[in-house]
């Protein structure tokens, strides 16, 4: 099963990504009455944090903001959905015990665990290979990067050991400069005679 398929799947309600009871009953091959229940006759596995049933607003919501509108006759439910967290999508497997149910429920975990982690929707394997390139041009890149950084750094560090090589030159020919030295010229051999 294709992880992208499945996150595609995965909405957020009350703050948590779920999966309703009609995209799992597609999952499994089960019809959406079956799979509901299954759920109830096992209710005890289902806390309020495993499972809840959506509100018509939040219903409604979704179906708005995900294009889950479908047009014809029997597409819209009787029923609320049930939203399951990923808790709820564990104890499934427990229930539905089918050699499709705990495959579909291995790639929900892989997808879930995806889309914790950031990592972006691959539904091929040419994208997949496609990211796994870009991410070796980027790391080259970096290296290049921290390369040019070194040089940059030592050429950086032989120009101001240059710079305090010439400062100091410059502070040791002042000190020389600031001791008292005879005057030079006409008038102040005068003034010298003067004194005496």
């Amino acid at each position: 099963m294709e992880i992208a398929i499945i996150q595609s799947k995965i909405y957020e309600v009350r703050g948590t990504k779920v999966m309703l009871d009609k995209d799992l009953a597609e999952l499994y091959q089960v019809t959406t009455g079956n799979l509901n229940k299954a759920v109830k006759r096992n209710i005890k596995r289902f806390p309020p944090d495993f499972m809840f049933q959506l509100t018509t607003e939040e219903w409604e919501a979704l179906r708005f903001q995900n294009g889950i509108i479908k047009k014809g006759r029997g597409e819209h439910t009787k029923y609320l959905p049930y939203a399951f967290t990923e808790q709820g999508l564990a104890m499934l497997s427990g229930v539905l015990n089918s050699d499709i149910a705990i495959n579909v429920n291995i790639s929900i975990m892989r997808a879930f665990v995806a889309i914790r982690q950031g990592l972006p929707q691959v539904s091929n394997n040419k994208e997949l290979e496609e990211l796994k390139a870009r991410m070796k041009e980027l790391e080259e890149a970096s290296e290049e990067t921290m390369a040019a950084i070194n040089d940059l750094s030592e050429d950086t560090r032989k120009e101001l050991d240059d710079i305090y090589l010439a400062l100091s030159e410059l502070a040791a020919k002042q000190k020389k400069i600031s001791k008292p030295q005879n005057p030079i010229g006409y008038k102040a051999i005068q003034e010298r005679r003067e004194e005496d």
